[in-house]
């Protein structure tokens, strides 16, 4: 019998916008015996310069912005905890990079092979639009998503639809209190928000064999996109940067 899901966990997303662009920002859960992740940096893919944090066991990653503004964050999982079934033919975190890197990454995804891909789902910023895009390992499910309202997910693979509801609770109740977060602040919310549940919290530690690794965020503007990476594990921080390169085709949040 295959066993439920046990590999890398993408676990919480926030997105926040704000007047001249909008915040990602991204808590990574990981078995402590994986390789740590590679901070933040430059890449060109398919003649595309993009930004991001590399997954140092599997070469792909969970969050990136390119040249062109697109930006976009993984999330394992669609709607429900499925159950494995390796070999897979691809790592999600390479079929993130394929579709980020692409000129039309929302296209991209609808047009892109995910026979023997692992569930997944990807929120996506590109052509002004907000869309979230879920892979169940047998249909593709996508919709836009209101780009002016904050928003928060949690990997289908970690958590009951009880948990699911609860966060988003703490998200709405943050939100009254940080109705401009900065951030800073949005980091203190993906930091310690929580009721004492380290198996739930968003900053999780489940038996000390799968952690909240890291935090990454993204803030996006008109002109460039900065990322701070959180290094939870080796306690350390870093930055990078990208320009966009066709401002003129970038519109306002």
């Amino acid at each position: 019998m295959k066993k439920l899901i046990n590999r890398k966990k993408l676990c919480t997303l926030t997105y926040i916008p704000f007047k001249e662009g909008f915040f990602f920002t991204s808590n990574r859960d990981e078995k402590i015996t994986r390789k740590q992740a590679i901070a933040p940096s430059a890449y060109k893919q398919n003649g595309i310069s993009l930004i991001y944090p590399k997954d140092a066991a599997a070469g792909g990653t969970w969050i990136a912005t390119a040249e062109n503004g697109n930006t976009a964050v993984l999330l394992n999982g669609a709607f429900k905890k499925h159950i494995a079934m390796p070999p897979y033919r691809k790592s999600r975190g390479i079929i993130f990079t394929e579709i980020i890197a692409s000129a039309e990454p929302y296209l991209h995804f609808l047009q892109i092979n995910l026979d023997n891909i692992e569930p997944f789902t990807l929120v996506l910023f590109c052509n002004n639009n907000l869309y979230e895009c879920r892979w169940d390992g047998q249909v593709k499910h996508h919709k836009i998503i209101d780009k002016q309202q904050p928003q928060i997910w949690s990997s289908s693979t970690l958590y009951q639809d009880e948990v699911i509801n609860k966060r988003e609770q703490w998200f709405a109740e943050w939100l009254k209190i940080n109705n401009q977060p900065s951030q800073t602040d949005i980091l203190q919310f993906h930091l310690f928000t929580g009721d004492g549940d380290v198996q739930n919290d968003l900053l999780v530690n489940r038996n000390n064999t799968l952690l909240t690794v890291s935090i990454t965020g993204i803030e996006w503007n008109k002109n460039k996109a900065e990322i701070k990476y959180y290094d939870l594990i080796r306690k350390e921080q870093s930055t990078a940067c990208i320009s966009f390169s066709k401002t003129e085709e970038l519109h306002g949040i």
